[in-house]
Order: structure tokens, then sequence, then C-alpha cells
């Protein structure tokens, strides 16, 4: 066969396919030739560029943001949401938004969810979950301690119950507040047996939803009385801390900040946090830029939704360095 007899029966093929919508089976058979080879035609169509696939996002949709990131940070996915403005009402509503998309579409059954206790972003993604009618996860564990102001501990336990109601899940409390008021106080909470119960299921967790805190904390945070004080944040900062899971601090190149402050807090740590199977971050605003770059950095999360704000400025930034 010449080629050019050759390129022609690639167009022919390519030619059915992409534009007339016939499977590569119907191919096969209408033209007399095995599929193995349709298939490799359809390839070639490619390679000769015969065919020349492009993409056109819809509005809202910011694929270059997306595809930046994951090649900038080496992460698995990201999912950047529109936002209406940079206030931080209207991120945590476009992120909550998407980040519930997310989850009802990839809840696998039998998964075991951890999730931060006094996080805004989490609180708007669950409150916009809809019931997951197709999926029966295990265990719905509480990851930061859900105890303190009362008018303030309902929000910890509704995001717990509620994600456990929609997953049709079993609800696994941290009854201690998040911050000890010292090591000593911690080291008797965290032998409580109910306690103890939630520690150890940090190690089952396969599904982390994480928010991502910088050194100026949430109004929800602070008002739970789980907040370090600006002085202790301050002397965070000197020992080089940028940001938060947990109030487990890492540096701007991600690596773990410990201080004395470390043996008071109640939650999981960052190594527990990376060894779950899959960590999915929800953080957007200016703020919090310098601690979500550290945290992909550090190499904590598998998954980021953010907004475009907050997306085109991790991306104007430094390239991170190479390892």
């Amino acid at each position: 066969m010449s080629r050019v007899d050759e390129l022609r029966l690639i167009t022919r093929v390519a030619q059915m396919y992409y534009l007339d919508a016939v499977k590569q089976s119907d191919i096969s058979e209408r033209l007399h030739i095995p599929q193995a080879r349709v298939s490799r035609l359809l390839k070639r169509a490619l390679d000769e560029n015969i065919v020349r696939i492009s993409i056109t996002p819809p509005p809202g949709v910011f694929a270059e943001l997306e595809a930046g990131l994951r090649e900038r940070f080496g992460i698995d996915e990201v999912i950047v949401a529109e936002a209406m403005s940079e206030r931080d009402e209207a991120i945590l509503a476009a992120i909550g938004d998407a980040a519930a998309h997310f989850l009802e579409s990839t809840i696998a059954d039998n998964e075991v969810i951890g999730i931060s206790s006094w996080s805004l972003s989490l609180l708007r993604t669950v409150d916009a979950i809809t019931p997951i009618k197709r999926v029966q996860a295990s265990k719905v564990v509480q990851t930061f301690g859900g105890m303190g102001n009362p008018t303030m501990q309902s929000h910890a336990q509704h995001i717990v119950t509620r994600l456990a109601q929609l997953t049709n899940a079993k609800a696994q409390f941290l009854p201690a507040p998040g911050v000890a008021g010292s090591p000593e106080s911690r080291r008797i909470l965290v032998n409580d047996p109910f306690v103890e119960e939630t520690l150890r299921c940090f190690a089952e967790v396969t599904l982390a939803l994480v928010g991502i805190g910088s050194m100026t904390p949430s109004y929800m945070l602070v008002n739970s009385g789980n907040a370090f004080t600006r002085e202790e944040l301050d002397e965070l900062a000197e020992h080089g801390a940028v940001g938060d899971m947990g109030l487990r601090f890492f540096d701007a190149k991600g690596a773990p900040v410990i201080t004395p402050l470390n043996e008071r807090v109640i939650s999981m740590t960052l190594a527990e946090i990376k060894a779950a199977k899959r960590v999915v971050a929800v953080a957007g605003g200016s703020r919090k830029v310098p601690a979500i770059r550290a945290a992909m950095l550090g190499g904590y999360i598998d998954v980021l939704i953010t907004d475009h704000f907050t997306a085109g400025q991790l991306l104007a930034g430094e390239p991170p360095p190479k390892l």
C-alpha cells in the first residue's frame, strides 16, 4: 500500500469515528479490517496530524489553571471553582459547592472518612452535599477535637453527624478539645477510652477532608476556644510556620514546625494525614495562599479544591524548587 493510500484509509477511519460517531467495532465490520487495526489507525491519525483535538472549556471552567497547578506542584487533581468576588463568603460558597460535587462523585463504599471539626470551608462543603444513596461508607471520623465553646460546638458536631448521614456511615466523634490547657491535660485526655478509640481510627482513614489554615485563624476556630493566642501564633511564625491543618503547623516548604505548643493539640498529625490514601483540601482566599502552597510542597494533599482568584495567585508565585 502506497503512503497516499495509507493516509486515505487513516483519514476515512478518522472521519467515521470522530465526525460520524461510528463505533470502532462497526468501522471494522464496514471496512473489513480488524478492530485492532482500527485502533492503530486512529492513533496514527493523531500522530500524522490528520486529527487535531482541541478542548474549549465553557465559562466557569478553568482547565488551564487546573493543569498548571497539577504540573507545578505535582498533585493528582485540582478543581478550580469560579467565585463571584474575592470576598471570603463568595469564595467559601464557590469552593463548598465544588467540593460537594466532587465528593458526591468519588466517595466509595466502605470509605473511612476523616474530617476536621472547625473548618468553615468543610462546613460549607457538608451543607452543600446531597444524600449519596449509592454509597455505604464505613465511618466518618472527627480528626480535630470537637469540644469547645458550647455556642460553637454544634458546628463541629453538625459536620460529622451530617456527613455520616449523607454517606450512610457511622459517626466517630473525638470527645476532647482541639487544644488542651497543658501537655499534662492532653495526656490525661488522650487516655480516656472514648478519645483513645477515635485516635486509633486515624490510621484507618482512607479519605481525609482537610481545611488549610493561615496564621490568622478563622472566626469559627477563634470562637470555638480551640485557637492559639496571638502571642503563641507569633511564636510559631518565628519558627517559620506559615499555615496549618488541624493546628499541625508547617513552614513554607511544608516541613512540620514542632514547638512545645504541639504537645497541647489533639488532632490528626501531619504524618497521619500524609499516610491517608487520599487527602482532599478545600481552601481559598489570598491570606491562605502561602499555606496552601506549602501544603502542596509538603506532599500532604492529593486533591486541591480552590477558587480561580487563589489559583491565579498560586501560579503567579515563584516555581517550587526542584528536589
